[in-house]
């Protein structure tokens, strides 16, 4: 373990965590007495969507609450009263907000952000560390704090099942697996 670097705090879940919209992720639309209106999109790689007479809507980086607001807006000008409810189906989120696992996992990549991932959760989905991997030496760093770099304990959680060594991960961590020196 770096002791240069503070360890990672164990609960770092915000209470009031709202889920973002990203690219990638599919609306589900309806608009209340308009099933003519009411549909399934994708959002763009560019984070905008387009539906019947709404065009070139930015979704990236807003709840679904504020989408369906949005929509209202533009619905209004064509349908009395709209009232619209957007469900969200695939989720993968702007990519402010995943997770990056790089360096000596079995399959880096990146993860939608969930309310409450832990360290442990992370390492289930890339598959543990590779044979190389100095898993003690393993970093966060954490954009929501600035790129604040936190110390974790990988080899302990997953060779030794220390669960001491799990602590909630923020949308956004990088966690930085290093190569072992043998």
């Amino acid at each position: 373990m770096n002791p240069s670097l503070p360890a990672a705090p164990a609960t770092a879940a915000a209470p009031d965590y709202n889920y973002l919209i990203g690219a990638g992720d599919n609306l589900n639309i309806i608009v209340w007495r308009n099933p003519e209106l009411s549909l399934s999109v994708p959002v763009r790689p560019d984070g905008k969507l387009s539906a019947p007479l709404v065009d070139e809507l930015v979704v990236q980086g807003k709840t679904s609450t504020e989408v369906a607001r949005d929509i209202e807006k533009k619905l209004s000008t064509f349908v009395r009263d709209p009232v619209v409810t957007v469900i969200v189906t695939n989720f993968v989120g702007p990519y402010s907000e995943q997770i990056r696992v790089v360096g000596e996992a079995a399959k880096p990549q990146f993860l939608p952000y969930k309310q409450k991932m832990t360290l442990l959760d992370v390492m289930i989905a890339v598959g543990g560390l590779t044979d190389f991997a100095d898993g003690n030496g393993a970093t966060i760093l954490r954009s929501s704090e600035g790129n604040k770099q936190y110390a974790v304990r990988l080899k302990d959680l997953i060779k030794r099942g220390d669960v001491s060594a799990n602590v909630e991960m923020r949308p956004g961590d990088i966690l930085i697996i290093p190569q072992g020196f043998f």
